[in-house]
């Protein structure tokens, strides 16, 4: 349509009839300043292509095309961690669902096709400009973002990385470890600081355990939304402390109970493994297993600035024992002092867009003193269903309704990472 209309205004040249079918509201104001006449396709001849802009158009409309599904409809992710296991795999290569929840029109419209923040020549070379930026708008969707839904969406702390350690260890982290000083001036070391828009941050999958409004309290491990249990998810793994009458374990029978990842105490006989409660079940029955016991870190200890959020004067918890919280929740108003700030000050600052400042015990925002804030937005809790080996909200709290993706649907190739097979028992499921 927008090619078409281009052509009606005499735009044949194949530079423009990309401009106009990619960025067609920058395209056409210009045509329109620029004062061309529109002339009715239906009455007009154009001229005639030879066979060679015969397959540039081709190009440019599957290009088009594809970048349309993409942006709109479905959009292909790889599972790169272990956080989600033994719910997705690493190696897992899924199909994502942007219709369901409805897609999100492009915040940064101009940048590099078919990649996301980084160019795929270099390693830090920005795929995209940075202005334009557009606000946040979704599309009507076809279903509700619901609890223990699966969700893949924009990581909330990456909106400012290092360049060298990218999203991995993230700024704030950095700058909780050395200082803010020396991570903005040892280039060498951290490389440039840098801020990504909203769509051009790194992509992560989780299951989405709390809604807005949502009460969440983590007690020894076991997640209560509102007061009640939540949901478990069928595959979710937990740190279990295996003690042995040996010294070891054949690797043959981790393999076979397909158990990734663990490591030895410091005692000889003591071993630590990510397991199903299932699979725990079943090392109880090994002969040469003494006692299989879930490892859980008691109220008050383990306590780091690592944990949202990030304020161990006032807050005492850990990855086990968390909370209670409420879920910041659009049009909610919550009362705010410098004991409690440090839970909404990334919502006031980073998301929303405000000026805060605390002086005197006392909470400035935008200028004005106030002790309590109206939320702009909806938010939401996600967590891994590999619980002692995810990098979740428990770490950098909330994540806002315009940082939503898609929904994972399908995983369409599984890959193990060891051996570089295709696991034909993991391929073409659904996810759940």
């Amino acid at each position: 349509m927008f090619i078409d209309l281009a052509k009606a205004f005499g735009r044949f040249k194949i530079w423009e009839v990309v401009c106009a079918a990619v960025v067609p509201f920058i395209f056409f104001p210009i045509v329109s300043i620029q004062g061309s006449k529109y002339s009715d396709p239906r009455v007009t001849e154009y001229p005639k292509k030879g066979p060679v802009r015969e397959w540039l158009d081709a190009i440019v409309w599957a290009v088009v095309a594809a970048l349309i599904i993409r942006t709109f409809m479905f959009e292909m992710y790889t599972i790169p961690s272990s956080s989600m296991e033994k719910s997705l795999l690493v190696g897992d290569y899924l199909v994502v669902s942007k219709l369901g929840y409805g897609p999100r029109v492009p915040n940064t419209p101009l940048s590099f096709p078919f990649v996301h923040h980084t160019l795929p020549w270099s390693k830090t070379a920005k795929s995209y400009i940075e202005k334009p930026q557009l606000p946040y708008k979704r599309l009507p969707g076809t279903t509700e973002i619901k609890r223990n839904d699966p969700i893949v969406f924009n990581f909330p702390a990456g909106d400012t990385v290092s360049e060298v350690y990218q999203s991995n260890v993230t700024y704030y982290q950095l700058c909780r470890y050395f200082g803010k000083d020396k991570v903005m001036s040892d280039k060498k070391q951290f490389g440039n600081i840098i801020t990504r828009p909203v769509d051009k941050r790194e992509n992560y999958v989780k299951r989405l355990i709390a809604m807005p409004g949502d009460t969440l309290q983590i007690i020894d491990g076991i997640v209560y939304i509102n007061g009640e249990i939540g949901e478990q998810p069928a595959e979710m793994q937990h740190n279990y402390i295996v003690k042995i009458t040996g010294n070891g374990i054949n690797p043959s029978i981790l393999q076979k109970y397909n158990i990734t990842e663990g490591y030895r105490t410091a005692h000889a006989d003591e071993l630590i493994f990510n397991m199903t409660a299932d699979i725990a079940e079943e090392f109880r029955k090994l002969p040469f297993v003494t006692s299989v016991t879930r490892r859980i870190a008691a109220p008050g200890t383990e306590v780091s600035e690592d944990i949202f959020p990030n304020d161990t004067a006032h807050f005492k918890w850990n990855a086990d024992n968390f909370g209670p919280i409420v879920i910041p929740q659009e049009g909610v108003t919550v009362m705010i002092n410098p004991e409690n700030i440090a839970l909404y000050d990334r919502v006031i600052r980073a998301y929303e867009h405000n000026e805060m400042e605390i002086k005197d015990d006392k909470i400035f925002i935008n200028g004005k003193e106030t002790d309590e804030y109206t939320f702009k937005m909806d938010y939401y809790w996600m967590m891994g269903d590999n619980r002692h080996n995810s990098q979740d909200s428990r770490f950098w709290g909330y994540v806002p309704v315009d940082h939503i993706v898609g929904k994972p649907i399908f995983v369409w190739l599984s890959i193990d990472k060891n051996t570089g097979k295709i696991r034909f028992n993991k391929t073409f499921r659904t996810v759940k």
